[in-house]
């Protein structure tokens, strides 16, 4: 598995992330058991980033890979760990004291003296003023008793990146986390990653398969993408099958593209799950990526391309 570096922090990440939020049952029951094989399976492949948050399944995610990472007694110094704070089941709290209590009960749920990076979770939900005088003025506190390596921040709306990263102290975000932005669909973050790297902030995508949309399975109900993209998307899908070929497949390829994107993060709840990701990304490095059915979808999505959805409260 290819290692990348991580901006400025000294940390090569794998290409392929595991997402953990599926450890949280948010997509259906997944065993302990079940858990366990798939987090061994991915330090086995060479996977070593995996990131998670108090938000997903209700602390769930965290207890379950905490249970994980010492059930195979995996060295520290072996993994590359990331949570959130911010956004809880019960809703969103910014605040300093409340997120200084939540790093020490994400490190509790998984059992680690600190985690290498600490994320607000999407931050587009409350005032971005808060994120800049109140949050990270507090995550820095939290670096500096050593519970977080790194600082990063997570959201939908690209713009909440350029508002921060203009107002904190330089240096004050090591990391952003996008998602459903650098896939076949959407690949606008690529506009923003000079403006990023002028930050020296490094960069981590998610959901190369945009939450669903280009999966043969469709998006689930909730998804609030139009019913244009959904309708494309769902073209697209039929498009492979009809060549024998999986968009998975070619969806997380494309992701892996660009080297200014460490990491790509994918939720995986089962060493099957681990063994075919991993694949993509082994056949990617070997013969490249298949440039007739890019095209081809390419054509397919572009009447929707880089067509997204509102997330978050109106910034004033």
């Amino acid at each position: 598995m290819e290692k990348r570096e991580l901006g400025k922090t000294g940390l090569k990440v794998s290409a392929v992330g595991f997402g953990a939020s599926p450890l949280g049952h948010v997509f259906g029951d997944v065993p302990l058991s079940v858990a366990i094989a798939a987090v061994r399976r991915a330090l086995d492949l060479g996977i070593n980033f995996f990131d998670t948050s108090p938000y997903y399944g209700g602390t769930v995610s965290e207890t379950v890979l905490g249970q994980c990472f010492k059930a195979i007694g995996v060295p520290r110094d072996q993994i590359i760990v990331s949570t959130k704070c911010g956004r809880y089941r019960e809703g969103f709290d910014f605040s300093a004291e409340r997120v200084t209590r939540s790093i020490d009960e994400s490190l509790t749920r998984l059992g680690l003296d600190y985690v290498d990076i600490l994320h607000c979770h999407d931050i587009e939900f409350v005032s971005l003023d808060q994120i800049v005088n109140e949050t990270i003025p507090a995550l820095q506190k939290i670096k500096e008793k050593g519970k977080a390596r790194f600082i990063g921040i997570t959201g939908l709306p690209l713009n909440i990146y350029t508002y921060v990263l203009d107002w904190v102290p330089p240096g004050s975000i090591d990391v952003i986390l996008s998602y459903c932005h650098f896939g076949i669909n959407d690949s606008t973050l690529v506009d923003l990653i000079p403006y990023l790297k002028s930050k020296g902030a490094g960069v981590i995508s998610a959901s190369p398969l945009a939450m669903g949309l280009l999966t043969d399975s469709g998006p689930p109900a909730w998804h609030p993408a139009s019913d244009e993209l959904k309708s494309a998307c769902k073209l697209a899908a039929e498009h492979c099958r009809k060549k024998g070929k999986q968009i998975t497949k070619i969806a997380m390829q494309y992701s892996l593209l660009n080297k200014d994107i460490s990491t790509v993060l994918v939720g995986m709840n089962s060493p099957t799950q681990v063994e075919e990701n991993v694949a993509a990304a082994l056949e990617l490095s070997s013969s490249g990526i298949d440039k007739e059915l890019l095209n081809e979808l390419e054509n397919i999505l572009g009447p929707v391309k880089n067509q997204t959805w509102p997330s978050g409260i109106q910034q004033s």
